[in-house]
């Protein structure tokens, strides 16, 4: 199975602060990846450098066969429209209604025309199970849940190959939480996706995830699967599994 993400020997410093200091870990395709570690060791922050919204110090980060250490702006853009991001908060345009925010990158990256969009869009708003109903809502409109959706149905409008996903279940109420863990196992599965997901959420990650890197100390402390997981010494991995276990 192959690589879709390599992190070699990445270092992040703002400022005299050192966030990462020499991070390796690898994606493999078709797999839910998990980024885990306590609060602010900076698994959104690597998130974010794996898709470019933020540089880092040191080392190398590849995806999908592409260095972006200097990418070429061509190739950056063909890299952006490979993937999708759901952040925390859905980051839904307020002006836009749920269609029109899920047609943007079909507006802006394409020149497919009206028709054709409206018809991915309403693909994408049943394939995330929201209503077609809910296509002219805004998200001032509609629940936390509705706005997750909307904003994955937005992510996967360009039909990516990979999927990165910050805090996903965050907000949601303990149903609501499970029923989009059911959603996420669901897409991958129907659309052949790769999946990078940070998360904090203990039902979640061993409901979805294949394999998790874990940050702790500015180092990968431990990557791999969860059947493991425990047997590693680092005390955040012994707080933050145990309550699994007892």
């Amino acid at each position: 199975m192959k690589s879709v993400i390599k992190v070699q020997d990445v270092k992040t410093v703002f400022g005299q602060k050192v966030v990462h200091d020499g991070l390796n870990l690898h994606v493999l395709e078709g797999e839910i990846y998990g980024l885990l570690g306590p609060s602010g060791c900076g698994k959104t922050t690597l998130l974010r450098e794996m898709v470019m919204l933020q540089k880092f110090s040191a080392g190398t980060i590849e995806v999908l066969g592409l260095k972006i250490n200097n990418i070429r702006h061509k190739d950056a853009q063909s890299l952006r429209r490979q993937w999708g991001v759901l952040f925390q908060a859905g980051a839904l345009f307020s002006s836009l209604n749920i269609a029109q925010n899920i047609a943007l990158p079909l507006v802006e990256y394409t020149d497919l025309s009206k028709k054709m969009i409206d018809e991915i869009v309403a693909f994408k708003i049943n394939i995330v199970g929201l209503n077609s109903s809910d296509a002219l809502l805004y998200p001032s409109q509609i629940s936390g849940g509705m706005k997750k959706k909307a904003a994955l149905a937005r992510a996967l409008a360009m039909d990516p190959k990979l999927l990165f996903l910050d805090e996903p279940t965050s907000g949601l109420d303990p149903i609501s939480a499970r029923e989009f863990d059911e959603l996420i196992l669901h897409l991958r599965s129907l659309l052949g996706l790769s999946i990078v997901m940070v998360s904090h959420d203990l039902q979640s990650i061993y409901d979805t995830l294949d394999r998790v890197a874990i940050i702790d100390n500015k180092k990968i402390a431990y990557e791999g699967t969860l059947d493991e997981v425990t047997s590693v010494k680092s005390e955040f991995i012994q707080t933050f599994f145990r309550a699994k276990n007892e």
